[in-house]
């Protein structure tokens, strides 16, 4: 991952590179995610850690994070006879695209009060020596 903003704005991003950059996802959550997008249907953690060829355990942690994150819904299947198991599905492309715009224009106004107090405070260098 890029250290700087400028070196992340020099990179070749994909679009999937929101996931990770918005929310911090990893590898195998991306991998995940993809895997239910593709589904024509709800899938199961076992269902979903046979494609991704990862231990259950490991793929419930990221899906988690995935539902955690808004990025997949968990639906509860009850069985006649009793008993129940969890399905999950992708959340829509729109609704996980204008929550990363919210995201970023929050970002960036507090961007901009960082900027605008940066300014205040070096604008006047006795200012900025007194406050060191």
């Amino acid at each position: 991952m890029a250290n700087s903003m400028h070196e992340m704005l020099r990179q070749d991003m994909q679009c999937e590179g929101l996931l990770e950059c918005f929310h911090g996802l990893k590898h195998l959550d991306k991998m995940c995610f993809k895997v239910l997008v593709q589904s024509d249907e709800p899938l199961t953690i076992d269902q979903i850690a046979a494609e991704v060829d990862r231990e259950r355990s490991t793929v419930y942690r990221s899906v988690q994070r995935l539902v955690q994150n808004g990025f997949v819904q968990k639906e509860q299947i009850n069985y006649d006879e009793g008993g129940y198991y969890h399905v999950f599905y992708p959340t829509s492309a729109d609704e996980i695209a204008d929550e990363m715009q919210r995201t970023l224009n929050d970002w960036y106004a507090k961007m901009g009060q960082l900027i605008d107090e940066f300014r205040r405070k070096y604008d006047d260098p006795q200012m900025a020596a007194l406050e060191n």
